[in-house]
């Protein structure tokens, strides 16, 4: 049986998208080398030796939730050249990024960008919580791994579940992106702006 543990190893490995991983690992009868063979020989792979390289080209998508203008994102995502950011698939891979954020709502780009200070705090709040469940002392830092990687999942943009196919992530759409455009392809930064977020709100009822 290939577990989920196994696939995700093989995607931090190879870079390549977390459906083709698993079919890779299944076609090599869960054998993690020849799975990544299989990933080169099949051109899976290749998005992982572009990660060097520099996007200094790309395009600033926008997305206004159903033009009412409560919300808006703007999304920074980075190509090679600056003819795959005129193509009509790189302009459709920045609006869908934007789309997602504006229904995702993540708060980082990548888990490097969260706080050593939130960090630290959600695993605090995380180990009280598995104490409170009465769960064992000896397993309360597998516990808390576990519930870092889904806060993780649900705060980061790249470790999110791609809103329009939760089967993958941001990390995978970009990926399978690099591999169609044979270029690197990388979100740099993104802001979301919220009417009245922030402020404090006036009870008209008072």
């Amino acid at each position: 049986m290939i577990s989920a543990q196994d696939v995700a190893k093989l995607r931090a490995k190879t870079d390549a998208g977390m459906m083709e991983c698993k079919k890779a690992l299944v076609e090599c009868d869960g054998d993690f080398d020849k799975a990544v063979d299989w990933l080169r020989e099949k051109g899976m792979a290749k998005a992982a030796k572009k990660s060097d390289r520099i996007a200094s080209n790309g395009r600033v998508g926008m997305y206004n939730h159903m033009n009412q203008g409560q919300i808006c994102v703007m999304v920074e995502v980075n190509c090679e050249t600056d003819f795959v950011s005129k193509t009509d698939k790189f302009v459709e891979l920045v609006n869908n990024i934007a789309m997602h954020i504006a229904a995702a709502r993540p708060q980082y780009l990548t888990r490097e960008d969260v706080p050593a200070e939130v960090l630290d705090k959600e695993k605090e709040i995380a180990r009280a919580q598995a104490r409170e469940e009465g769960k064992p002392e000896a397993i309360l830092d597998k516990i808390v791994e576990g519930r870092i990687e889904k806060f993780y999942k649900e705060v980061c943009l790249n470790d999110q579940q791609y809103v329009r196919n939760p089967d993958i992530t941001i990390t995978d759409l970009v990926n399978e992106a690099t591999m169609q455009t044979g270029e690197k392809i990388a979100i740099r930064r993104f802001v979301v702006f919220e009417v009245g977020e922030g402020m404090e709100k006036r009870n008209w009822n008072e």
